[in-house]
Formats: C-alpha cells, sequence, structure tokens
C-alpha cells in the first residue's frame, strides 16, 4: 500500500512476526493509525512460515506415523505394511501455513493496518525508507522494531542451504537423510532430530554444553535425554565443532576430542542471532549490547527517542508469544501510559514426546541466588489417565519458597506438558501457593492431577504418590 504524501502515522512496526503484527493489532485496537513493514509476501514471521507452526505440523504427522509402526499392538491393534507420504506431509504442513498466514492478512485489513512489502531502513526523525517493488517513505510519530532473529553462524561452518542446514531448510527436504547430524540440543535440535528420526533417519546430536536444554531445568533435562535415548537418537555432549567439510561421500563433521562424523545432512542448530542487516539502527546511534542485541530500558524504549523494539531482536527468551507479549504491552504503554510483562510467568516448552515445559526459576537458579525452596514431585505412572493413554513416562515438580509456600517455578516432563502448564502460568502470575494449588479440584481421571499432586508432595502429602 502507498502512502499519502503527507501521512504521518502514530505507529510504524517493522516486522511482521508474533512480536510485531500482534503489536499493530493492538495498536490498531486502542485507536492508533499503524503501518507494518515486512520484507517478505507473507505475514507471520519466522514463526509462522518456518518456525514453530510447520515444525509443529511435522512434529504431529511423524509422531502418528511412529505411534502407528511401534505403539498400537498394546491397544489390541493390528496394523500392516505402514508406510508414510512424505510429500503429503509436507502439503499438510504447508497448507496450515498458508491458512494462518491468510488469516493475519484478513486481521491487517480487518483494523485498517496500512502494510508495506518491502526490506526497511530507519531514517533520521522517525522516517522509514521501504525498499520493495518501489522506494517510499514511510513517518512516524513512533517506531517499533520487531524485526526477529535468524540462525547463528558457527566458525568453520559454512550453511550452503542444501547440505549445511538451518531450520529452514530442515521443514522442506524432499527425501529423509540417511544420516542426519544435529548440532545443538536446544529445543530446534530436539524437535527436528525427531521429526526426520522418526521417519528413519540416523540422527546424531552434537552439543557444546554437557547437557542437553541448557536453559531448562537440570533434572527435567537429565530425565529427557534418557527418554531420548531410549528413541534411539544418538548424543555427543561437551563437544565442540572445529569445522563440516562437504566431500563426495558426505559431509565429515570434526569435534575436538572425537572420532570425526559423517552425514548426508548437517542441521545448525545452535542458537539465533538478531536480524539488523541493512536496517540502519546502529548507524543512527543506536545502542547494542555485546552480543549485537537492541538495548532496551524496562519500557522497550531504545536509546534513539521514539524507537522502539521487542522479541528476539532485544534477546532474553526467544519465543514467539514473549515477543507478542512485549509488543502488546509497548504498544498499551504508547497509546494508555502502561503495560508490562511479568518475565516470571514466560512459559518455555520443547514439542518432543515427551514434551517437555518449564516457567518460573529452576533449582539451579534458586541455588544460585540463595532463595530457599522445596519441592513436590510426581510421576505420571502413578497418574491413571497417563497410563490409559499409555504415555506414562515422565514427572512434574512445582518449586516453591519455603517460607511463604509461594510457588516460583513448574517444571513438567511428560504428556501434554505445554497444555498442563498454562495452569502453573496462572498460578505464578497470581501469587498462589502450593497449597492453594494442592487443594484446588481437579477433574479424574486427567493429566493435570499430576500437577496437584506434585505441589500436595511440596508438603509430602501426595495422595497416590
Amino acid at each position: 500500500m502507498a502512502a499519502e504524501k503527507n501521512d504521518i502515522y502514530d505507529l510504524v512496526v517493522i516486522g511482521a512476526g508474533p512480536g510485531g503484527y500482534v503489536a499493530a493489532i493492538r495498536a490498531a485496537q486502542l485507536g492508533l493509525k499503524v503501518a507494518c513493514v515486512e520484507k517478505h509476501d507473507s505475514l507471520g514471521g519466522t514463526c509462522l512460515n518456518v518456525g514453530c507452526i510447520p515444525s509443529k505440523a511435522l512434529l504431529e504427522s511423524t509422531w502418528k506415523y511412529h505411534e502407528c509402526v511401534h505403539s498400537m499392538d498394546v491397544h489390541g491393534i493390528t496394523l500392516k505394511d505402514i508406510s508414510f507420504d512424505l510429500k503429503m506431509m509436507m502439503s499438510r504442513k504447508d497448507r496450515i501455513v498458508a491458512t494462518l498466514t491468510g488469516g493475519l492478512e484478513h486481521l491487517f485489513k480487518k483494523n485498517r493496518i496500512d502494510r508495506f512489502t518491502g526490506t526497511a531502513r530507519l531514517l533520521e526523525n522517525l522516517k522509514v525508507e521501504v525498499s520493495g517493488e518501489k522506494v517510499e517513505t514511510v513517518q512516524g510519530k513512533a517506531i517499533l522494531i520487531a524485526t526477529g532473529s535468524k540462525a547463528v553462524e558457527i566458525p568453520g561452518v559454512k550453511r550452503d542451504g542444501v547440505n549445511i542446514i538451518s531450520s529452514t531448510e530442515a521443514l522442506s527436504l524432499d527425501e529423509v537423510p540417511q544420516r542426519l547430524v544435529v548440532i545443538g540440543a536446544g529445543a530446534i535440535g530436539l524437535e527436528m532430530g525427531s521429526v526426520w528420526h522418526r521417519l528413519g533417519a540416523e540422527v546424531t546430536v552434537v552439543e557444546y554444553f554437557d547437557r542437553v536444554l541448557p536453559t531448562m531445568d537440570k533434572g527435567i533435562a537429565k530425565q529427557s535425554l534418557r527418554f531420548f535415548k531410549k528413541q534411539g537418537l544418538k548424543f555427543q555432549l561437551g563437544a565442540k565443532i572445529e569445522g563440516v567439510e562437504q566431500r563426495d561421500d558426505g559431509c565429515r563433521i570434526e569435534i575436538a576430542g572425537h572420532v570425526p562424523l559423517m552425514a548426508d545432512k548437517v542441521l545448525v542448530a545452535a542458537g539465533r542471532m538478531p536480524c539488523l542487516e541493512g536496517l540502519g539502527f546502529k548507524e543512527l546511534g543506536g545502542a547494542t549490547d555485546g552480543k549485537g542485541f537492541i538495548e532496551v530500558d524496562s519500557h522497550w524504549q531504545t536509546s534513539i527517542p521514539g524507537i522502539y523494539a521487542v522479541g528476539d531482536v532485544i534477546g532474553g527468551a526467544m519465543l514467539a508469544h514473549k515477543a507478542s507479549e512485549e509488543g502488546i504491552a509497548c504498544v498499551e504503554r504508547l497509546a494508555t501510559g502502561y503495560g508490562h510483562v511479568n518475565y516470571q510467568t514466560i512459559p518455555s516448552i520443547v514439542y518432543t514426546h515427551p514434551e517437555i515445559g518449564s516457567v518460573g526459576q529452576s533449582e539451579e537458579d534458586l541455588q544460585q541466588e540463595g532463595i530457599p525452596f522445596k519441592k513436590g514431585v510426581f510421576y505420571f505412572k502413578g497418574n491413571g489417565r497417563a497410563l490409559a493413554i499409555e504415555d506414562p513416562d515422565g514427572m512434574v515438580k512445582v518449586l516453591a519458597h519455603k517460607d511463604t509456600d509461594r510457588i516460583l517455578g513448574v517444571h513438567i516432563i511428560g504428556p501434554q506438558a505445554g497444555d498442563l502448564l498454562a495452569e502453573a502460568v496462572i498460578a505464578i502470575g497470581f501469587g498462589a501457593s502450593s497449597e492453594d494449588l494442592g487443594r484446588t479440584c481437579h477433574a479424574h481421571p486427567t493429566l493435570s492431577e499430576a500437577l496437584r499432586e506434585a505441589a500436595l508432595n511440596v508438603e509430602d502429602s501426595a495422595i497416590h504418590g
């Protein structure tokens, strides 16, 4: 859409990912005149197009296939000649993405958000140059940067998008690699490794740290490693990648102190870095930290007056819902004078099987900060619903302050952990105690009873454990 020469927007949002598009919609709801600049043709950013949504679609499809091959006999169901159609799986994934991106187009029109397609570059006086089919200049009273992140570069590992790939290419492979090496044992690496392992790839995950899921509760991460190994994934932990060489017989991965690995595909999933290239933020004097993330104050204001930033581009938990919360809070503050995000209630989920969910502080966090705590644990093998659905692996851990009993963290590995975590998020948000959660009636039989039992076990009073 072309702007009129004298159009001045209340807010110009750069980036239409989970931080940007949500901020744009909320700002429009609050009566602001909003423009949104997005360099890609489709809205939704990395998350919706080549991240959260397509990966979960493939995780669901491949898990159903895995269950048909490995888990139906116990239910008395006999299946023969089971196969999968990778092209159909990919088509389903693409269809879901198209449905959601189309929905965002509708929401932009409904909320009268002016959309500009092209690459944004910041100019002085809160102007944005948009280079698309033509070059346009958009003027704002305020600018919100929500340009997101991209996969990090590893020294000695040059991605070519064919054999040495990022998660973007891993979501669209046209055949199952025989050997896949995943660099990085975080959420992305474990999820994509699980997808291709279920379809027959031999998957080895190489991680620099001595554990998987380095940012999550150590006890939960330790249990998850046991489950992943049981499923057949291989791991090399505490291993530093020195380089990847492409040869006629595949990719040779050099690892310090280890025998080199050979693979058909190498997936680089070792973290993400902010997308600032070409934006002109630093050229205008904008401050960034040592890792290149934009520095902001408690109200998401950058060092340049009138320019704000949210989401992956400012660091912290690099999660879609964290970006959305920041985007909403930022524009609400612009429009109403108030906006807040409780960072203790930002959940984190890994959509492997079993799922892994975490909110609040871990045991390690509390120990490092010297906060006295007590914990309650309950295993899903004692939960009737988990046994009924033949999914009893895992546990729930509730951490509460030793003196006040206020819940400080909840960590879950097990069936539907991500959905169960929502109750814990609300509990922490409202300052609930473990007793509050333990004395709340939960329907029987449900998986949520495991959370209640863990809360009761903070005082060693679980009924079924």
